[in-house]
């Protein structure tokens, strides 16, 4: 129910109004708040971070120049927490505050999901790993939009594990099931051999670069070439690091919070004394689905995925710094021309 104070009517039959101008007057000089984002350590860079993308680079250019690989046979692969419930990073603390805290920052449900694209433009589907050993912890096949997205190619997976974390096993299926059909297709479209190689590029985690992992690739895939982005540099030197991952966060959060809002408006529609949002894992495990279609069907144009590979740069310490690969932009900024 509404507070007595939006019932009352002054005698020229108006009634009380929380005008933008009132809210903040009343955050700012009566509870002394402003709006703040909650605190984090950031991350660091290595001393030698530009010294590591430049040799980053090179491999990838010796790579693509002496096997003849075009844009579409190189892409990038990263994996991505996403939390089930998500909040917002803002709130209304006391002005001056050092440490800052936010509802639902703590929230620990979530799930991983792993977004590749190629340097060509195109976004590649899903591969969402949920926690739990059955096909049962993953999203019900009556989820909404749970067909398209199988049609499209994604991949619902139990992580068989405690966590939602990738495993061999899981990466053995992103693999099998969504880089090498997709390497293969483009083969075909373009009128390669099957024995034309490619580059799949992913971090140096230790799952990626271990030799079960590296070893099975080498048995099964020997015609893709694992390219590692340097220890500490995903924030300047990965493509899905630095450009798509914001993106696609900010759409899950968006369809998350519109689904709230339905759930809210209905209740009231319906005339609901106490307004709930139902936040069971199961609920919000179906929900998933349709926010990562949503995300994919937004995300997957050419103008925006090869943004995206133009984002990650390394720094020159020279204005003629001999690399034909780097193009020279304002601030001595080099960017990877693939």
């Amino acid at each position: 129910m509404a507070p007595e104070i939006f019932d009352k009517r002054a005698k020229d039959g108006s009634s009380f109004h929380c005008s933008d101008s009132f809210l903040c007057k009343w955050l700012h000089g009566t509870l002394l708040w402003s709006e703040r984002k909650a605190t984090r350590a950031a991350q660091k860079l290595p001393d030698d971070w530009e010294h590591l993308c430049r040799h980053a680079f090179l491999c990838i250019a010796y790579g693509m120049k002496e096997e003849d690989i075009p844009a579409e046979l190189f892409v990038n692969s990263d994996q991505t927490q996403v939390v089930y419930a998500q909040g917002s990073k803002l709130t209304w603390t006391k002005t001056g505050s050092r440490q800052v805290t936010v509802v639902g920052e703590d929230e620990k449900r979530a799930f991983t999901v792993v977004v590749s694209i190629s340097n060509s433009g195109e976004l590649l589907p899903f591969q969402a790993i949920y926690q739990g050993q059955t096909a049962k912890t993953c999203p019900s096949p009556s989820a909404k939009d749970y067909d398209a997205a199988k049609e499209a190619g994604f991949r619902f997976e139990s992580s068989k594990t405690k966590t939602y974390w990738s495993t061999h096993e899981t990466m053995h299926t992103l693999v099998d099931e969504i880089i090498a059909p997709y390497f293969s297709k483009q083969k075909a479209k373009l009128g390669l051999p099957k024995t034309q190689k490619s580059i799949w590029q992913i971090d140096v985690w230790s799952v990626h670069r271990s030799k079960e992992f590296r070893g099975w690739m080498g048995a099964h895939h020997p015609n893709i070439i694992l390219d590692f982005v340097p220890g500490g540099t995903t924030g300047v030197w990965q493509a899905c690091d630095v450009g798509m991952q914001r993106i696609f966060k900010h759409s899950l959060k968006r369809s998350y919070h519109e689904d709230v809002v339905r759930v809210i408006l209905k209740q009231i529609e319906d005339g609901t004394d106490v307004i709930e949002i139902d936040k069971r894992l199961a609920v919000l495990r179906d929900q998933s689905v349709s926010w990562l279609w949503t995300a994919h069907q937004t995300l997957n144009r050419p103008e925006i995925v090869k943004k995206v590979n133009y984002l990650h740069h390394i720094r020159s310490t020279s204005p003629n710094y001999p690399l034909s690969g780097f193009r020279n932009v304002p601030h001595r900024k080099f960017q990877l021309i693939i």
